[in-house]
């Protein structure tokens, strides 16, 4: 641990400020998260704290950002959403980069016919529109946590299975690679224990890229009807703020809007540092 804490990379994310801030937020809204999670809040999301389209009040902490129409706590409802962004965001990512890195290893090391054909494959999931191939996987999946988690694993994974081959296919070339084979290990042992933990560097930053793409895509999806069905999600937020728009009631929009925000700011922002920091090219 004290070897990580003064490695080159942990090092310079330390110096970088704003790094180390947008990684606080994120970490603030995983421990939000995981509070819901733990069923640490009392109020339940569903339940009337208020009149309806009441303004923001410090009387309650429930009512930190008002009431809905139904006289449901805005703040609840976003803090809810927040698990269901983390939870979805952080199943995806892992399953996407797990099977993308996997797959594209396999390509990069074995080429030749497997290699044409795991090409194909990802070559043809992204000839399609994302968002539609997205709404068409929800609607064979059916509507619903597990619909959106079928059509964001069969399609995340094609981003690392490019990159990871392309590493894999110069990694497989390099004096130790050759010196493993020389010694008589497997071409699996040395896929699985030597090129692809050198991929690390390219598969974290994919992790974060993919866990941002995750929670706009639920959003998205949420909000057309076909995702998250009865619980809280920043989508649902912003379909039902709609109506009240018309009444002059911003405040869940708003809470919606800025509590996404946020949150893929930061992970952009962190993604980036963390691309810098793991480059082994950079200073």
């Amino acid at each position: 641990m004290k070897d990580l804490w003064h490695s080159r990379p942990v090092r310079k994310l330390r110096r970088d400020k704003w790094a180390l801030v947008c990684l606080s937020v994120i970490v603030a809204y995983a421990l939000v998260a995981l509070s819901v999670k733990l069923g640490i809040f009392a109020s339940g999301y569903e339940e009337r704290v208020g009149e309806k389209f009441t303004t923001p009040s410090l009387e309650d902490w429930r009512l930190w950002l008002g009431t809905d129409r139904q006289g449901r706590s805005i703040f609840v409802r976003a803090m809810y959403s927040a698990k269901i962004a983390f939870g979805v965001g952080f199943v995806s990512a892992l399953i996407g980069v797990t099977v993308g890195a996997l797959l594209g290893g396999i390509a990069g090391y074995y080429g030749k016919n497997v290699d044409n054909f795991i090409v194909w494959l990802y070559s043809t999931v992204q000839s399609i529109p994302n968002l539609l191939l997205l709404i068409a996987l929800t609607y064979i999946a059916g509507k619903g946590l597990f619909g959106i988690y079928v059509a964001f694993c069969a399609t995340f994974w094609v981003g690392p299975c490019r990159v990871v081959r392309g590493e894999v296919m110069k990694l497989k070339e390099a004096e130790y690679i050759q010196s493993a084979r020389a010694m008589g290990y497997g071409n699996w042992k040395i896929l699985i224990q030597h090129v692809l933990p050198n991929t690390m560097h390219v598969v974290l930053v994919y992790f974060a890229l993919l866990f941002v793409g995750a929670i706009k895509s639920e959003v998205i999806l949420s909000y057309l009807g076909l995702g998250v069905q009865g619980e809280p999600s920043w989508g649902i937020m912003i379909d039902q703020a709609r109506a009240e728009l018309i009444n002059g009631f911003y405040w869940q929009i708003g809470a919606a809007t800025f509590s996404m925000f946020g949150l893929v700011l930061c992970f952009n922002v962190f993604a980036d540092a963390l691309q810098d920091a793991l480059d082994p090219k950079s200073v």
